[in-house]
């Protein structure tokens, strides 16, 4: 199960950014679906393994082309925001630069859904059904009131917990201590710490394993005390960057959920999003998907 963020991705592939005052023709153009979890929950969908995503959709066109999209990756999307209205869909505004592959990103927050944590727990939704021991809940730190309560619910049943952390949020304290892993992104730092431990700083928090990427240099790793690197094979070549932590995150989940270790998950999870900056979007990489 993922929960957290799904946007409406508007990507215009551009020989380069503009400068002020500037327009610029793109050489394509498509609308889908984005997010850190959503595309997280793709990924898991497309390695096999079955996935819930609980997230806010609302309603109006733009939900329209987010549930058809999940729905044709596989996703099975639980919509927490369901029955309610004057909510607003996320919409983010990508410019991929053709020769590096490297992006600028322009994005609006979800907004107007109310308590959805609130909404959850008063209407005996049972998102949690069928989760238990040997399952895996992956959080972005979006979300927070229903991701923490859909966190301790699982801990509740025995799943494990796994926090994308792609920058620090104010109930990242409390997130990460109902997490058994996590995994931050190179800009992710708690207030005060400067150029200190990030993974000593986040294990003192809780969590057992905590692993930190840097785009393409090797992911540091603190597991149980021990410090190693995993390795991130370097792609043929680079094409487009969107998503590829967020398919690190879904990638690693699918493996916990497969019974890999912290490590292996995260050796094969390296893999899989390297070669996913070998073709265009997210989840260009998908139809060839096997590892």
């Amino acid at each position: 199960m993922c929960c957290g963020l799904v946007t409406l991705d508007v990507v215009q592939v551009v020989d380069a950014l503009p400068r002020p005052d500037e327009k610029v023709v793109a050489r394509s153009v498509s609308a889908t679906f984005g997010g850190p979890a959503a595309n997280a929950a793709a990924t898991a969908a497309v390695l096999g393994v079955p996935t819930r995503f609980v997230t806010a959709v609302g309603d109006g066109p733009l939900a329209e082309v987010v549930r058809r999209e999940l729905a044709d990756c596989g996703v099975g999307l639980v919509d927490a925001a369901a029955g309610t209205s004057g909510g607003r869909l996320a919409v983010s505004t990508v410019l991929v630069t053709r020769a590096t592959g490297e992006r600028a990103v322009v994005s609006t927050n979800a907004s107007g859904f109310g308590d959805l944590a609130a909404r959850a727990v008063a209407g005996g939704s049972g998102l949690l059904d069928g989760v238990g021991p040997g399952d895996v809940l992956l959080l972005d730190g979006h979300l927070p009131g229903l991701a923490l309560t859909l966190a301790r619910g699982a801990r509740e049943r025995g799943a494990r917990v796994v926090l994308d952390g792609g920058s620090w949020k104010p109930d990242a304290v409390e997130m990460i201590g109902l997490c058994d892993a996590v995994v931050v992104s190179a800009d992710f730092r708690p207030p005060g710490l400067g150029a200190g431990d990030v993974l000593a700083a986040v294990a003192a928090l809780g969590p057992r394993f905590v692993a930190r990427t840097r785009g393409p240099r090797p992911v540091e790793v603190l597991d149980a005390g021990e410090r190693y690197d995993v390795a991130v094979p370097e792609p043929e070549r680079v094409v487009d960057t969107l998503g590829a932590g967020d398919v690190v995150h879904g990638a690693f989940a699918a493996g916990v959920a497969r019974g890999a270790s912290w490590r292996s998950a995260l050796e094969q999870a390296v893999v899989v999003a390297s070669r996913s900056v070998e073709h265009p979007g997210a989840r260009g990489w998908a139809g060839g998907a096997a590892v």
